[in-house]
């Protein structure tokens, strides 16, 4: 449920981005202990699910059976199927709300189960088993395709017709905050040379949206797309970290590898789909009309607005040099899901399915320094008369994201990393 009247007994402001409406999960450790368990953020506040499914207050018997909320990811939880999330949902915000005496009034409660976000330290939320990252942005794929195609032949024959994709690195996936290393690898800066190894000098963001699978399907049984929301727990920040040289030298015939392995950042918090079901959106037309196991009913487009902020060594905040939503993508989540798990692939809980770079149509729109720059012929103006065509060493990047509604703002938080220069040996 996603009622704008709803109000929590905590204090939140109207343009908080966790409020009542939100409560989105993640893992967390309370500074008392060194045991990670699952959360809802609300407000400045975390509350915790474990105690509070020890102390009996969720119903669901699976619940109190497997014990999902004491564990170090969201993995058990998500496990369990789309009712189980509901459910689970419904007595959080019953248990928050202001007209709800069973938590507001007992003091001893709130100290136990509540604490300031401020005082606890974020975990990966979940354990990923495996990552693909699709290219899901037709005006992404088109002006990239155009820089290095010429206008003519920026889409490959087949962009329109399935959402196009590979499969990343799990285990390079890493939580807000955490600094990266400027990769090393082999480029080919000259074509009339041979190629040389070192740090990537394209190193770039790349602004994305991702969702993780809850509840999979079993190998040779595909998730058809009018089960795919069933099976989407919900969404995360993504910045897929590219360094486009490395990439450009290795992806022909076999598409990106090293290039993309080095670091993906996620936001911590999971923001669930329920939480988002008022802004779906029409989303853009399709053109031609994709095949029939693609095509459902409704709208299965979000609005949300994402943000990308850059902060060089030199300045003293953060500047924002894109703006960009969700709603722009072409291949919609359900599309994706269903498009990966049609030749009877077994998605699992905890997989991480990513857009790809999302740009909309104008050029302050564009998801990534390469679309920014133009491929470095135009560099992008920051404060301070500095400007970037790709990022440099100590160059912080923070991604944000939110969707707007009646009185209230589903945020998805931060998604941020600072680049640290190269160790190559």
């Amino acid at each position: 449920m996603t009622d704008p009247s709803l109000a929590s007994f905590l204090d939140v402001d109207a343009d908080h981005p966790f409020p009542i409406q939100n409560l989105p999960y993640g893992v967390f450790t309370p500074p008392e202990t060194t045991v990670p368990r699952a959360g809802v953020a609300i407000g400045d506040h975390v509350l915790d699910l474990a105690v509070l499914n020890d102390d009996g207050l969720f119903d669901a018997p699976e619940l109190r059976n497997t014990r999902p909320f004491a564990q170090p990811t969201l993995n058990d939880f998500m496990a369990l199927d789309a009712s189980a999330w509901a459910a689970v949902r419904e007595r959080l915000q019953t248990l928050l709300r202001t007209d709800t005496p069973e938590l507001r009034d007992d003091a001893a409660l709130r100290e136990r189960v509540l604490h300031p976000r401020a005082d606890v330290t974020l975990q990966l939320p979940v354990d990923i088993g495996d990552y693909t990252d699709f290219y899901s942005s037709k005006q992404h794929a088109t002006n990239v395709g155009t820089m290095f195609r010429g206008a003519e032949n920026a889409l490959k024959d087949n962009w329109v017709h399935l959402p196009v994709g590979y499969h990343g690195r799990a285990s390079s996936v890493i939580l807000s905050g955490r600094d990266v290393r400027r990769p090393c690898g082999q480029t080919r800066p000259n074509d009339d040379e041979p190629p040389v190894f070192g740090p990537t000098q394209l190193l770039d963001f790349e602004l994305e949206t991702g969702f993780f699978v809850g509840d999979g399907n079993e190998l040779g049984t595909p998730i058809t797309i009018d089960e795919a929301d069933d099976h989407i727990f919900g969404m995360v920040l993504v910045n897929d970290w590219s360094a486009r040289d490395i990439q450009g030298w290795e992806y022909d015939p076999l598409g990106p590898f090293l290039g993309k392995s080095f670091a993906t950042t996620i936001s911590p918090w999971v923001v669930p789909m329920a939480a988002l079901e008022p802004f779906r959106t029409e989303g853009p037309t399709r053109d031609p009309e994709p095949l029939n196991y693609l095509r459902a009913e409704g709208d299965a487009a979000y609005d949300v607005t994402l943000e990308v902020d850059l902060q060089t060594p030199s300045m003293s905040s953060p500047h924002t040099v894109c703006r960009s939503n969700t709603k722009h993508l072409y291949w919609t989540m359900r599309q994706q899901l269903a498009h990966h798990t049609t030749n009877g692939c077994n998605a699992r809980p905890g997989d991480l399915m990513a857009s790809g770079t999302i740009s909309g149509p104008t050029e302050a729109s564009y998801g990534s320094m390469l679309e920014l720059s133009w491929r470095g012929e135009k560099p992008v103006p920051l404060p301070g008369d500095e400007t970037r065509s790709f990022l440099e060493d100590g160059d912080r990047v923070i991604l944000r994201g939110y969707a707007e509604g009646n009185g209230y703002r589903i945020g998805f938080g931060t998604a941020e990393g600072k680049i640290l220069p190269a160790a190559c040996t």
